[in-house]
């Protein structure tokens, strides 16, 4: 073995070859390009030198037979003894693999992978080496840019604060901690790692066996998202977005699982309260549609039936009265028709008898036919309906397109007026579109107390799950589109 002494001088005569190559053989190997083989002498002189050796290595033949082999090493490697060393454990087991760094004529480096072969003839005697270099400096290249992305990775894993991601082994144990995990669960990585992860899962979960079923669900189908509740160290909940990856090797072999949790509790919560308080606005809206509903009624089948009967009474009075007492319960009669007609026009805005009787698109089109002067106002009505929306979701219809309208009457200086009414996605579609004097671009809120009323039509839509839209183009018109869907209104919970 090699002492690590500076490697003795050598000289430089060329011994004749061991045995010549049949042609054949010779040619192969010279015309090699790929692979730079050539021969040395028992003490490491270049004795034969291929095409491939020359385009590696940079040397023609006449300029390298003869030179020690060493020549081809750093200069570290050469002081180290690197070169002798590689024969003599050559010539002891045989062979030697190696790889590293080598030099070009041009003193450039390139990453080489050496096979050196200790030749022996039929006597056992030593007769020089065969030496088989590759250039793998592309291939090095490539794997430490790979090795760098790997370690640029695992930093960044490591390092994310936001996601809990750590994996599994094969059987459910945590097997690496991110920063992010410490931070979600509450765990150090020495606290976790080697522990299953059914640590995260509250009792009733770990009792009904969850965890094992989410990493069969993960390996069955390649991955397993879930949201639900999760244990810290400190034995606090919190809300969970989990994914699960079921990690398998080229072969098809599970290899462990991939595991990334967010903390979504502060978003539930606020998903919460908004669904809470759009519940109770559902609701109160509802209780709001029942007590005009109510108040129609009662004025229709009261008050109106009333004074339509005081109305008969009049006339039959002025019927058998003198002319001079007849006309003054003429007029009479002539107010309290007049006072009919408004309450009947009271009726109709707080609940239309007809969205009752006949559905939405007889309501809609008794209003235009009333609400809007033919005469000032062109307008119609598209009906594209596949089915009828619930009574709520009409009635929250209506009450938008009558807003909509009382608008374009108002304020649009518009000649004519379209509403349009299609099933959409398991909900209702409207558009509203007339030609007067538009918005300039969206109207996504008007200020407080403006006429247009977005705010109002806006509410409706939303408080029903739905959206509204306002756009328009000065002098182009106006268009007021909203969708709600076709759904009941959710019950109030229970008080615990």
């Amino acid at each position: 073995m090699h002492d690590g002494s500076t490697p003795q001088r050598h000289d430089r005569r060329i011994p004749p070859p061991v045995r010549p190559p049949d042609t054949a053989l010779r040619l192969l190997v010279q015309n090699v390009l790929d692979y730079g083989i050539f021969m040395l002498d028992t003490r490491g002189y270049v004795v034969t030198w291929n095409a491939g050796a020359e385009r590696i290595k940079g040397y023609r033949a006449d300029e390298i037979v003869g030179r020690h082999f060493s020549t081809f090493y750093p200069a570290e490697d050469v002081a180290a003894g690197k070169p002798d060393w590689e024969l003599e454990v050559a010539v002891a087991e045989g062979r030697l693999e190696d790889e590293g760094w080598r030099i070009r004529k041009d003193g450039s480096r390139f990453w080489a992978n050496v096979v050196i072969t200790a030749l022996f003839d039929e006597t056992g005697e030593l007769r020089g080496f065969g030496k088989v270099t590759r250039d793998l400096t592309e291939r090095r290249m490539a794997e430490e840019r790979l090795r760098e992305s790997e370690e640029r990775f695992r930093l960044l894993v490591q390092n994310v604060l936001d996601y809990g991601i750590f994996m599994l082994d094969t059987r459910g144990y945590v097997a690496s901690w991110n920063a992010g995990a410490e931070r979600i669960k509450g765990y150090r990585a020495d606290e976790i790692v080697g522990r299953h992860f059914s640590t995260f899962y509250p009792a009733e979960d770990v009792a009904a066996g969850k965890p094992d079923w989410e990493l069969e669900v993960a390996v069955a189908e390649g991955r397993l998202e879930d949201e639900g509740w999760r244990i810290r160290k400190d034995g606090s909940r919190f809300w969970a977005n989990v994914v699960i990856t079921a990690l398998f090797d080229e072969t098809g072999e599970l290899r462990g699982f991939g595991k990334v949790t967010r903390d979504l509790t502060e978003r539930r919560m606020a998903e919460q309260a908004l669904s809470e308080g759009r519940r109770l606005l559902s609701h109160l809206v509802e209780v709001q549609e029942m007590e005009r509903r109510r108040i129609a009624w009662d004025v229709h089948d009261d008050s109106i039936q009333s004074m339509v009967a005081v109305g008969m009474r009049l006339q039959l009075l002025a019927s058998q009265l003198p002319e001079e007492h007849a006309t003054a319960l003429r007029q009479l009669d002539e107010s309290i028709r007049d006072t009919i007609g408004r309450l009947r026009n009271l009726v109709f805005r707080l609940r239309p008898p007809v969205i009752d009787e006949h559905g939405l698109i007889a309501a809609l089109s008794s209003y235009m036919a009333e609400a809007l002067p033919a005469s000032r106002l062109s307008h119609s009505l598209r009906d594209e309906l596949h089915e009828e929306p619930r009574p709520e979701t009409a009635v929250t219809i209506f009450r938008i397109c009558q807003e909509a309208l009382v608008n374009v009457l108002k304020h649009a200086r518009a000649s004519a007026v379209e509403v349009s009414v299609r099933t959409v996605d398991n909900g209702t579609l409207v558009r509203v579109v007339d030609n007067g004097v538009g918005v300039d671009g969206p109207v996504t809120r008007q200020p407080g107390g403006d006429h247009f009323g977005v705010l109002e039509m806006r509410e409706r839509a939303e408080i029903a799950g739905g959206w509204w839209a306002m756009t328009g183009e000065p002098g182009r018109g106006t268009t007021v589109e909203f969708w709600l869907p076709n759904l009941p209104i959710l019950p109030l919970p229970e008080r615990p």
